[in-house]
Order: structure tokens, then C-alpha cells, then sequence
């Protein structure tokens, strides 16, 4: 197929799960899960559904998100956006801080409300809004673990308060974690879109309708109306958690999470956000891509016309007066901590005593690896002063695993070091001493292996070593992220003049 006629998978690459989308007139917007990066919740515009350009994220400050103290895979949870009234309204679970929320914001690029907390007696994550035609809003939530069900309840906008305690409406179709909810009205029925068999290669999307927002709901009989499980050697595993919306041409398209094992079942670059087509059979079920599955490459018939949006630079010169919206922090950082004013034209991180080992917040700065082959690169001056003292470019999963490619220093002098944490155990790899002066840290990612190189600007490459891209993967390492490549200090100041992001495939 040309590009005139196709579009690829995903749509937006890299560790950007759970996707939930709405329209407004003509534009699309989509946010997806942050977990415990800051800020939180990444929001981005669309014309044709497949060229997404982010915007902003809707959770921007400490108020709105807090994170001290989580976990790896904690913080936010599945979002759901939803427009109505002029108003944009983001609903979204902080499983490490406080439950269940809704922000707002006449503009989707913000800024953002304060959150509004709603309080509700038993445990729930997922939650979704849905506005119906006679004015009641109704919110829906996943509930009771593992086994539990689908629950709701309204909310009361006027009090920005539940009505009452949720209550089960579904219990799914038998698969476990029944999550991920969506309520829409299609052709004057409710229709009831959830994920089940838990977000690894057993997801499914299960569908039921009813009459009534209540139910009872009527399963769908082809039911799961999308699952990759019995396609084990597929390249696109784990489909499931999606959102459907309607174009302005009328037709319906999902936005939905799946992974891209590198070799065998082991995905490092995280849940991505795919896109399929969805019609309606004579029987008034949802087809998704006529039952086929999710493809790599699929038909753009039916699209909005494409609109690209203009790309990323692959290089950053930390020449703006704020931080470009690919990079995150972990945690709530410290504002004493970076600084892009203190030497104009370079990121400064002033490293605190946290490392990548803590759940904390070390000064660390990292943007999301969104290609299997790619390359990344920075100039670094460090300014450590004790042998405590650490600086460079990183490779993180979560705090028990990551890899490091450092400066550092000794009473033996400056070395720059490759370090390795797996299941929680360091390991120093590779090392060979330095000369003063600025440096250039380069990593070449493959599908199964990074390589690390260090330079003098101008001169030749150094390989430090090679390491294995599976010791980061999900499936090693557990949670629900992808790997970040993200510039670090500890106990030392590092200016950082560029930064480079080159994808490959």
C-alpha cells in the first residue's frame, strides 16, 4: 500500500498506554497513562486520528499530582478524556495518592484545574465519564481486583460529588481484571466497552448493551471482539484498553494499548497506542477491523484526511526557556534541582544525594524511547567534586533495573563508567579513565542490544560495552512502563549543552 492508502502501527510509539480520546469539531484529542512521571498525563491534537502531535500533559503541578513516595508503575493510572459543554474534563486514578479524581480546562493545552477528589468507599481504578443526552453524567470505574466487575454510579457536577457508592452493573464475560470501561450511546442504545484477561498477552475487548446506562447488559455473542492471545507469533501482542470515537465523516475508529515484543515475549518500549477501524453488523455489535485484528500496516479508508504534524527535532539544545513536552521527571522534582537559566543553553541538573536506585527523586531528566533502533547522544560537562559524585546518560526501566553510562570520579581520577542494575543488583561493566573536559555519551539502541560509546567531542568513539535490551523488558522486570533514556547527576552539578534523539526503523 502507498501512504496514501495506509497508515502504520502504532500511532504513537513508545510507552504511551491506555489510551482515551474525544473529538471537538474537526480535531482529535488523546491522553494516555504517565504512572509515576511527571508531569502527568500526556495530551495530544489530531486531524486524521494517525499524525498526533502532543500539546501539553494535563497534570503540570505538584498540587495536581503528587508522587512522593511512588512506586515504580504507581502514581496515574488509566485516564479517560471527555469533552462536553465547552469544557474538556480528564478523570483519572493516583493509586498512590489520594484515588480517584477529574481535572478540567477549557483548553486542552491547558492549564488545568485543581483536582477535584472523589471520595468512594470501596477501591477503584479506570474511571471513565459519560455525559448523556438528558444531562446526567455518569461515572464508571473497573472495581474488586482480579475477579471483580464493572462499577457506577453518577456524579453530580453542581456538588463535584459522587451521588452514591458505585454499584456492580457487569461482571464481564469470565476473564479476569474486568477494567477499563467506557459507556457510549450509539443508535439510542448503551453500549458497555471494557478489557478483560489483564493487560499482558491475554487481553481481550468484551462489549454489552442495554436499554438502560443501568443494564442489565446484554454480552456481545462474539465476544472477545478483538484479543491477539491465540496469535502468538504475531508482532503486535496484549490488545486491548480502548476508546472509541466517532469522526466527523461518521466513522467510528478506536484508539487502543498493545505491545511489540522484540524477541519472543519480551517488550521493553512499553504499551503503545494503536488505531483500528470499527463498524457496525446488521445486529448493531461494533466490528473492530472486520474481525481481523490489528495489523502493522492498515487501511486508511474512512480516515480524515491526513494532516502530518510537523516532527520532533532530533536534536535539543536546551535553548527554549522550558523544557520541550517529550521530557519527564521522576517524581516531583525539585525546582532547585535543573535548571535551563543558570548557563543559558545548557541543562544543568544539580544532583542531589537520590540515585536511579531510590524511590525518590534524583535529578534525572528523561524523554521516552519511542523506536527499537534508535540513537541517542549529549555533551556533558561535569562538575563533581567528590568521589560520590556521578553524571551522564541512562537507560531506566524502574529503580531495581537500569543502565548507566556515567562520569565519575576516584582517588584513581575521572573514568567513565558503564553500570548495570538488574533485579535490584548493580554491576560495573565496563570502565576506562578520562580526561578533563566536556564529553560526548552516545547509545546505539538494536532490538535486542544497546551499545555504549563515550568520545571527546571531535575525536573518535569509545565502546564501553554492549547490553541486552531484554533485562529491561516488562517481562523481566515487571510494572507497566517502558525504558526512558533520561540525563542524570548525583552529588555533582552536569551541564548538558544538546541532547539527540535519532530513530532508526
Amino acid at each position: 500500500m502507498s501512504d496514501l492508502t495506509a497508515y502504520r502501527n502504532p500511532v504513537i510509539s513508545g510507552f504511551h498506554p491506555d489510551p482515551s480520546l474525544c473529538r471537538v469539531g474537526a480535531d482529535f484529542y488523546l491522553v494516555t497513562s504517565s504512572f509515576e512521571y511527571f508531569p502527568g498525563v500526556p495530551i495530544f491534537q489530531s486531524r486524521d486520528l494517525v499524525h498526533w502531535r502532543q500539546i501539553g500533559h494535563c497534570l503540570t503541578r505538584p498540587s495536581q499530582l503528587p508522587l512522593t513516595g511512588a512506586k515504580s508503575s504507581q502514581g496515574i493510572y488509566a485516564p479517560t478524556l471527555r469533552h462536553h459543554a465547552g469544557v474538556f474534563y480528564l478523570v483519572t486514578t493516583n493509586v498512590s495518592g489520594g484515588g480517584n479524581f477529574y481535572v478540567t480546562a477549557r483548553d486542552a493545552a491547558g492549564p488545568w484545574s485543581e483536582p477535584v477528589w472523589l471520595k468512594d468507599e470501596t477501591w477503584g481504578i479506570d474511571p471513565s465519564l459519560f455525559f448523556d443526552d438528558d444531562g446526567k453524567v455518569y461515572f464508571t470505574r473497573h472495581g474488586g481486583g482480579e475477579r471483580g466487575g464493572i462499577f457506577q454510579t453518577e456524579l453530580d457536577l453542581t456538588r463535584a460529588a459522587l451521588s452514591a457508592d458505585p454499584r456492580q452493573i457487569w461482571a464481564g464475560t469470565g476473564g479476569i481484571w474486568p477494567e477499563g470501561p467506557h459507556l457510549y450511546k450509539v443508535a439510542g442504545r448503551y453500549y458497555l466497552l471494557i478489557s478483560e484477561g489483564g493487560t499482558s498477552y491475554g487481553h481481550s475487548l468484551t462489549v454489552a448493551r442495554s436499554d438502560s446506562p443501568w443494564g442489565p447488559f446484554e454480552p456481545c455473542p462474539h465476544n472477545p471482539i478483538l484479543t491477539h492471545s491465540a496469535r502468538v507469533a504475531h508482532p503486535i501482542q496484549a490488545t486491548g484498553h480502548a476508546d472509541l470515537v466517532q469522526a466527523e465523516n461518521g466513522t467510528f475508529w478506536i484508539a487502543l494499548l498493545g505491545i511489540r515484543p522484540a524477541a519472543g515475549q519480551h517488550h521493553h518500549l512499553g504499551r503503545e497506542t494503536f488505531l483500528s477501524p470499527v463498524v457496525w453488523d446488521s445486529a448493531g455489535w461494533p466490528v473492530v477491523n472486520g474481525g481481523a485484528g490489528i495489523e502493522l500496516e492498515m487501511s486508511s479508508a474512512g480516515l480524515p484526511p491526513a494532516l502530518a504534524q510537523p516532527l520532533t527535532p532530533a536534536r535539543d539544545d536546551f535553548d527554549a526557556k522550558t523544557l520541550d513536552f517529550c521530557w519527564n521527571f521522576l517524581r516531583n522534582p525539585s525546582d532547585a534541582d535543573w535548571s535551563l537559566s543558570a548557563r543559558p543553553g545548557w541543562l544543568r541538573l544539580n544532583g542531589n544525594q537520590a540515585s536511579l536506585d531510590d524511590v525518590a527523586s534524583p535529578a534525572f531528566v528523561g524523554r521516552r524511547q519511542q523506536h527499537f533502533q534508535c540513537a541517542a547522544s549529549t555533551l556533558l560537562e561535569d562538575h563533581a567534586t567528590n568521589s560520590d559524585g556521578e553524571a551522564g546518560l541512562c537507560l531506566r526501566a524502574n529503580e531495581a533495573n537500569h543502565y548507566d553510562l556515567l562520569v565519575a570520579h576516584s582517588s584513581a581520577g575521572r573514568s567513565v563508567r558503564l553500570r548495570a542494575r538488574r533485579l535490584g543488583s548493580s554491576e560495573l561493566v565496563a570502565e576506562a579513565p578520562l580526561p578533563e573536559g566536556p564529553l560526548v555519551l552516545s547509545i546505539e539502541a538494536q532490538r535486542d542490544s544497546y551499545e555504549f560509546f563515550w568520545s571527546i567531542p571531535g575525536g573518535a568513539r569509545h565502546s564501553l560495552g554492549t547490553l541486552p535490551t531484554r533485562a529491561l523488558a516488562t517481562e523481566v522486570v515487571g510494572g507497566f512502563t517502558g525504558v526512558f533514556i533520561g540525563l542524570y547527576a548525583k552529588a555533582a552539578t552536569a551541564d548538558f549543552d544538546w541532547f539527540t534523539y535519532t530513530p532508526h526503523d
